[in-house]
């Protein structure tokens, strides 16, 4: 065995010692925000750079009984917007000295079987961005002191917290601006028929048209499945070789599949956007702002959501008990660009 293998290891007393501290100041030292002098920081710096000190996460999470991890569980990530909340979910923890676990799941099935894969770890909370979660489960993590957020969706007579976008208020806004853009046929571009986000924008648009005199008959509902290909397939099958006619308005449930009806009506049957067809999207993901989409959509408020849902960890961590049940609406807004037509 190497000498370097019989080394023994650095300790944070030893840094206290070197530095001429307490053992508690050098912890004060590697956590972000806590209160102690740039001088003495400094000083408990140079002496661990001196030692080769580096601080043991796993010791330190013994005896705090906290982790500094979230576990974060993915399940559409062919659609850019979970890849946009991951990423300021990363940015917002990673600020405030805490980690993320990644894990996905298929959209259409159960969270059970990753959360118990999570639960195999020491995690301070558990963020549930997609899929479906049973009532056992919540209350496995419930029960266990970990709070489990429903991020952009809810599950009905579920005890998880939730955080979500007013989904139904933001389907209405869109219909609004069809309306007044005089459109009179339309088509909706439908997500996971099992998510209450997809169910919730199709509800608020639906409803709105419904309110304005426009005839069930009308407003015609297609699978995209929350994805760019099927999106584009699905559109082309209803409206391919005069199959149907074209509608006036398009309402791509989520960004993606609304550029993929875009992208089947303007590139393969030939018609223009807005001029022919107008269509509209929701959530405001870069790719939608670009040409050649420059896509009309109304805008999640990702930051005050992620923001809204670490005041939920950062409260069960400070009080040491989970509040369930929790539930922050956040408001949403339409964002004009050029495939509606802005009314005169």
């Amino acid at each position: 065995m190497s000498s370097k293998q019989n080394r023994t290891r650095v300790t944070s007393h030893d840094v206290a010692a070197l530095a001429g501290v307490s053992q508690s100041a050098v912890s004060r030292a590697f956590t972000l925000g806590s209160s102690i002098s740039d001088e003495k920081r400094e000083r408990i710096l140079e002496a661990a750079r001196k030692l080769s000190y580096v601080p043991n996460s796993i010791a330190s999470s013994l005896i705090t009984r906290r982790s500094k991890t979230i576990a974060i569980i993915l399940g559409n990530i062919d659609n850019p917007f979970y890849i946009l909340v991951l990423k300021a979910f990363i940015e917002k923890l990673q600020e405030s000295g805490r980690q993320v676990f990644t894990f996905t799941v298929d959209p259409k099935s159960s969270a059970d079987d990753a959360i118990m894969r999570v639960l195999g770890y020491q995690v301070d909370g558990i963020v549930l961005t997609s899929a479906q979660i049973s009532t056992r489960t919540t209350s496995l993590c419930l029960d266990r002191g970990i709070p489990i957020i429903l991020f952009n969706r809810y599950i009905p007579g579920s005890d998880a917290s939730v955080v979500r976008c007013d989904n139904v208020g933001g389907g209405r806004l869109l219909a609004e601006a069809f309306i007044k853009a005089r459109a009179k046929r339309f088509a909706i571009v439908k997500g996971d028929p099992m998510g209450t986000t997809s169910q919730d924008r199709v509800q608020g648009f639906t409803e709105r048209l419904l309110e304005a005199g426009i005839a069930r008959s009308a407003i015609q509902e297609i699978e995209g499945n929350s994805v760019y290909d099927d999106a584009c397939k699905a559109v082309l099958q209803a409206y391919a070789d005069g199959a149907a006619p074209l509608p006036d308005a398009i309402f791509g449930v989520n960004d993606i599949m609304a550029m993929g009806a875009i992208d089947a009506i303007r590139h393969r049957l030939g018609a223009r956007i807005p001029e022919d067809v107008m269509i509209g999207g929701f959530d405001d993901i870069p790719e939608g702002r670009r040409a050649p989409y420059e896509l009309t959509t109304i805008r999640q408020p990702i930051d005050e959501m992620v923001d809204e849902t670490l005041k939920i960890l950062d409260v069960a961590a400070e009080e040491g008990r989970v509040q369930a049940d929790r539930h922050h609406l956040a408001p949403t807004r339409l964002i004009w660009r050029k495939t509606i037509r802005r009314p005169t």
